[in-house]
């Protein structure tokens, strides 16, 4: 009797990637997005340190421009709409 070792390898990743959704309900949300950034880092291959590190700037003076009552803020989902209505 022959073995199909590609029913055998998706049989056991998924039998592994439900393990790790399971699991990956019991984390807080910052684990969570830990998570999903490593995961998303393994994904993207040409990520680009000078690159994050100016993004991560750039976030930091914006947030500070909030704090001190520089920039407004906006409901998430006003926001994300306006962004959606745009590239329509």
């Amino acid at each position: 009797m022959a073995v199909n070792l590609t029913t055998t390898y998706n049989a056991s990743m998924s039998a592994l990637l439900d393990e790790m959704k399971k699991q990956s309900r019991l984390l807080t949300p910052q684990e969570k997005a830990r998570l999903a950034r490593i995961l998303i880092e393994d994904l993207d291959e040409s990520i680009d340190s000078e690159v994050e590190q100016v993004w991560i700037t750039e976030s930091e003076r914006r947030y500070q421009a909030y704090r001190k009552g520089e920039v407004a803020a906006h409901p998430g989902d006003e926001v994300m709409n306006r962004a959606r209505n745009r590239i329509k």
